[in-house]
């Protein structure tokens, strides 16, 4: 094992190895891991040929049956011809030249789980309980310079955190083992001989009251090896941070057909996204909530497809389908803070999931489409609820269902019909923005207008945390056409303000008194707002927003001030006012009202000064610092909608990302408070092509200015790898691409964070790593904040406890007593936009816990051989709280859910043998232990006989620390003979020191009451060897400069093969014992080792 390694970390196609002074990166050969994955695919693997050593015996299958082990037998090639399996491979290191070799490192963002390392049969080699973090920083590798490493998106990334009156022209990375080092495009190219890799440009910036400032930084090469940063005038008070650029960019990988509508953020970074697939193929997860797709099968047809990544795109969490016989399309996503996604759509299925259309009024799916708002649980294996609304005409459909038929009064972009939004308040309660052409559309007896007026109107609905109760629906509308399209919630007092766009020139409901405008301007289409209380009874008043032209509202935010913003596109000339950016003649606006609605704050337009918008608006921010985003992507790609001029012209900052566009990508902008001055804007799309677009739906910004944004994008004939740019790493291609058949499109995710939010904060309490604010007395509940960019916390408990000044981003607190509690966090960061943020969470202590425990039985007497269980629940509840029939969930472990459940026993029949961790969950929240589940020790070993077998290697080097992987079928308790003549273990899967080289026979016997066998053992022997004892000598002592060394090899004699590390980065394997001589090219103190190596590959170093 090498000391002077700290950390590693996985890349997409190798590894990276954290060193006390740098970094070693192994590089695979992209074409060969290709080329493996190719062979190997659907072909067996043996044991042997995966590096596993395991003893082969017959085994018997849990029935009785006997067969050779499969895992000792096949071939992944049988050929003979293994020159598809050769992967080349490069090393090399990057060593910070003159650096502090006792530089303190510190993990961060610690992950659950741990990673072990049992490579090899030399277990001195072995690692285990290795904890994992997202973060490590090197603190002072220079004097007042960190340097901060993670892995993005497949790649290793690293960054410079300068200190005030730190001197950046230390920083020296020396590069050996390279081919050769160069410069494109202010890139670090690093030629290796299995490829370049290529290190981004470096984004430098410093952070003050008014914003993130970028500083000029480029690369600059000395002695072909060594690369250092060349920077322009910068504050040299103020804290420097050298930083390449991040992004992640991945497609869904369906092989069918599947088109990007929809994306949102969940709390901890990951990504959830909607769309449609036409068919079999969506890359759905085990025990996903729907495997298969199940609509007509017609042309045309589809369902949704609902995906979560994780936070850097590189795993897929889940991915299902949603839907039924006829189309479903998703509108909408928003996640909950329990990880619950909140899908806002249409159907025109006669059998859509819909749990409670007795609650809401049945009258979906008579003729059109129907509204539907679906709740799915945290791990996409379930749904919490879902709900149907719509009468007789399409709902959820703005103005017509086809390309050719129907008005065009308020479509103007190809998706336009798909439009509506989905929020969330506080308490989980869920409002829904839309449009309904349904006569009888089914509204509810608070809504101030019950019937439709016009053509079309918007609709606003809002339910209950888990859709089964409609608390308000209610239309609105005069005499033309309406749409609803975005919602917000007023902070000050929780007034719905629900945005669209209207034909209606002077009749749209609600009272104009003061407000902006109170009728049309004349032209085809006019943007309003509708502001109700939040109950939905009152419609307090309403505005138009509008030129001569043609008006969409397409966003609609509010500011931490309760001022509402909102965004759009225009044909006529919209108001500038108080605006110092703006640019001339542009169709894209964006503008902050009064809290009144009575006239304009602010008010700007962007883009290209074309006469007609530039891009459809598909997500909307205004964060903390009053900076605001947009994002939308042009030109139209079908041929009856033209009426968007393209992203050509549109406004680009220095620093973005892709500077060029063939006027058919997506685009991205930051304006700066008050619109002030342009922070940002970037292209990001494939060159040439159908071009980027989105079929209908909304996407997300979220409070720290972290845009999650579905594409419909890839589309065109099938090719070996994607058109559409996705990010190294990114989960479509990991382990190969594989285009939607045909030539369809795949959605696309992409995920851009623009750094320019300001301080946040967001605090969160956990109990036992899990999300939760009622526990029970006594408990020590850990708080974070989620958001974590603060230099410094101000904690408050609530319980009169003394408050906490602290860097620390996490703290633990101890609670006695029953009680609410209101604890308060402020993150402040003097040199950000807004300086401080606060952030609260009310906690509930309380003493009515459920205790949870089961017991389980073979239903069916021996010789019976059937695999059916009877699992009986023996939890006990407080006397004054009984439980009910819906109190628990049972998780079989095999897929399976027992949903709702009480105390009753329950019957299972596993489909086969093995070990299952069925989970007995408490859902009541009645009980402070809720959420709260129980499993048994060991896990519920399902075979009908008892048979004993495990896996460890079978040969290793003393002293050894052998590992023993506990593989029986059945057993409830075990018994572990080491044959050394120490005492015996009951452990499942124990751990065991041999100190001494021989053969030692290890027994185990299992045992399993509910079995027909009763017990059964097996018995294996390993051999352990000596190592070998490695010395060596060198001469001269002491050494002279210029002077080679020679170097003697003294090892004993068993040793055979030998590795020279020289400490300066040269090294030598050899079966020789001949001297070897070495020169130094530099002064400086060197560590010499030589490791040394006998025939059974046992070593020793010195």
């Amino acid at each position: 094992m090498d000391t002077n390694v700290t950390f590693r970390g996985d890349l997409n196609n190798g590894s990276f190895f954290l060193r006390k002074t740098g970094f070693t990166v192994v590089q695979h050969h992209a074409g060969d891991m290709e080329r493996i994955a190719e062979d190997m695919h659907g072909h067996s693997h043996s044991s042997e040929a995966e590096g596993k050593k395991r003893p082969v015996r017959p085994t018997r299958d849990g029935r009785g049956n006997t067969s050779k082990d499969p895992n000792n037998g096949g071939s992944s090639n049988n050929s003979g011809d293994n020159s598809s399996l050769i992967l080349r491979s490069h090393a090399y290191t990057m060593d910070f030249v003159g650096a502090n070799p006792h530089a303190q490192r510190i993990g961060e963002k610690p992950q659950q789980g741990y990673n072990n390392y049992f490579i090899g049969d030399d277990s001195s080699k072995w690692a285990s309980n290795c904890q994992l973090f997202q973060v490590i920083t090197y603190k002072n590798v220079y004097p007042g310079i960190d340097v901060k490493y993670y892995s993005e998106s497949g790649m290793l990334k690293y960054e410079f955190i300068i200190q005030p009156g730190a001197d950046p022209s230390k920083i020296a990375m020396k590069f050996n083992g390279v081919e050769r080092l160069s410069i494109r495009n202010n890139e670090l190219i690093i030629g290796t001989s299995v490829g370049d890799v290529k290190e981004l440009a470096p984004y430098t910036y410093q952070s003050d009251i008014q914003g993130r400032r970028k500083i000029d930084c480029r690369y600059k090469i000395e002695n072909n090896n060594i690369v250092r940063f060349a920077l322009k005038d910068y504050d040299r008070a103020s804290t420097l941070i050298i930083d390449p650029t991040l992004i992640f960019a991945s497609l869904s990988g369906s092989t069918a057909d599947n088109w990007g509508y929809t994306a949102t953020y969940g709390i901890d970074g990951s990504f959830y996204s909607g769309g449609i697939v036409f068919g079999s193929g969506y890359p759905i997860s085990p025990g996903a909530y729907q495997t298969s797709y199940s609509g007509s099968g017609a042309p045309g047809s589809y369902n949704m497809g609902i995906m979560k990544l994780s936070a850097d795109g590189s795993r897929r969490i889940y991915a299902t389908y949603i839907g039924g016989d006829g189309n479903e399309q998703p509108h909408s996503l928003i996640c909950d803070e329990r990880g619950n996604l909140v899908i806002a759509g249409r159907t025109n299925s006669t059998n859509y999931p819909a749990f409670f259309k007795n609650v809401i009024p049945d009258m979906g799916g008579r003729s059109g489409t129907d509204i539907v708002v679906t709740k799915l649980n945290a791990t996409g294996t379930a749904l919490i609820g879902s709900a149907r609304v719509g009468g007789p005409g399409n709902d959820g459909l703005n103005t017509r269902d086809s390309h050719k038929d129907g008005p065009f009064q308020l479509i103007s972009n190809y998706g336009d019909d798909a439009r509506s939004e989905v929020i969330l308040d506080a308490a989980g309660n869920i409002y829904l923005a839309s449009c309904s052409q349904s006569g009888d559309f089914p509204t509810t007896l608070n809504a101030p207008q019950k019937t439709l007026s016009g053509l079309q109107d918007a609709v606003l609905i809002k339910l209950n945390p888990n859709c089964s109760a409609l608390l308000l629906c209610t239309l609105l509308g005069g005499t033309g056409y309406e749409a609803g399209f975005v919602l917000a919630l007023n902070p000050a007092n929780q007034d719905i303000y629900i945005a669209g766009a209207t034909t209606s020139p002077n009749d749209l409901p609600g009272s104009k008194i003061g407000s902006k405008q109170s009728v049309s301007m004349g032209g085809l289409t006019d943007g309003f707002i509708a502001v109700y209380s939040n109950d939905g009874s009152i419609l307090r008043q309403s505005t138009y927003l509008g030129t001569a032209g043609t008006d969409f509202i397409f966003g609609i935010q509010f500011d931490r001030n309760a001022f509402p913003y909102v965004m759009g596109t225009t044909t006529g000339q919209w108001e500038v006012v108080n605006a110092k950016y703006s640019n001339k003649d542009s169709k894209q606006f964006i503008s902050k009202l009064n809290k009144d609605l009575s006239g304009f704050q602010y008010s700007t337009v962007f883009g290209s000064g074309s006469t007609s918008p530039n891009i459809s608006p598909v997500a909307f921010l205004v964060d903390r610092c009053e900076n605001v985003y947009v994002s939308g992507w042009g030109k139209d790609i079908i041929g009856e909608f033209t009426s968007l001029a393209g992203t050509q012209g549109m406004p680009i900052t220095p620093d973005a990302i892709q500077s060029t566009t063939d006027n058919n990508d997506f685009y991205f902008i930051v304006i700066k408070r008050d619109a002030e001055e342009l922070l940002y804007g970037t292209y990001y799309g494939e060159r040439g092509g159908t071009g980027e677009h989105v079929d209908g739906g909304t996407s997300r910004f979220d409070a720290n200015g972290v845009i999650y944004q579905a594409i419909c994008a890839n589309c065109g004939p099938p090719r070996g790898k994607p058109r559409w740019p996705v990010t190294s790493g990114a989960w479509c291609c990991a382990t190969g691409w594989a285009p939607a058949s045909g030539g369809g499109c795949n959605l696309g995710a992409l995920k851009i964070s623009f750094n320019y939010s300001g301080v946040g904060v967001s605090v969160k309490s956990f109990l036992a790593g899990n999300l939760d604010s009622t526990v029970c007395a006594p408990a020590t509940i850990e708080f974070r904040d989620t958001v974590r960019n603060a230099a410094r916390y101000e904690w408050n408990f609530g319980d009169g406890s003394p408050e906490i000044v602290t860097t620390e981003f996490r703290q633990s607190h101890f609670y006695a007593n029953v009680g609410n509690y209101r604890v308060r966090l402020i993150a402040i960061d003097s040199t950000t936009c807004n300086i401080r943020d606060t952030s609260y969470v009310t906690i509930s202590v309380r003493d009515n816990k459920a205790e949870l425990d089961w017991t389980y039985e073979k239903t069916v007497p021996c010789p019976d051989l059937s695999l059916q269980y009877t699992f009986r629940n023996l939890s006990t509840a407080p006397a004054s709280v009984p439980f009910k029939n819906n109190s628990f969930i049972w998780d079989m472990g095999d897929g399976t859910r027992i949903d709702p459940a009480g105390t009753s026993d329950i019957t299972h029949t596993f489909r086969d043998v093995g070990s299952y961790n069925v989970r007995l969950i408490l859902t009541d929240t009645n009980y402070c232990n809720a959420p709260d589940s129980t499993t048994l020790k060991p896990a519920v070993r399902v075979s009908p006989v008892v048979v004993a077998n495990f896996e460890t290697p079978l040969r290793g080097c003393a002293p050894y620390d052998a590992v023993f992987n506990n593989t029986s079928l059945g057993g409830q308790t075990f018994e572990w003979n080491f044959g050394d003549g120490s005492p015996l273990s009951t452990d499942i899967n124990p751990t065991h020191v041999y100190a001494a080289a021989g053969t030692y026979t290890i027994t185990l016997r299992a045992f399993d009451p509910l079995t027909c066998n009763l017990t059964d053992d097996t018995s294996y022997a390993i051999t352990l060897f000596a190592a070998p004892v490695a010395s060596f000598s060198f001469t001269p002592v002491p050494p002279i400069e210029n002077t080679a060394n020679v170097f003697t090899n003294s090892s004993s004699p068993d040793a055979n093969r030998f590795l020279w590390d020289f400490g300066d980065g040269d090294t030598l394997i050899t079966s020789s014992r001949a001297q070897v001589e070495h020169q130094y090219n530099e002064t400086w103190t060197f560590t010499a080792c030589l490791k040394a190596f006998n025939a059974a590959g046992c070593e020793d170093d010195t």
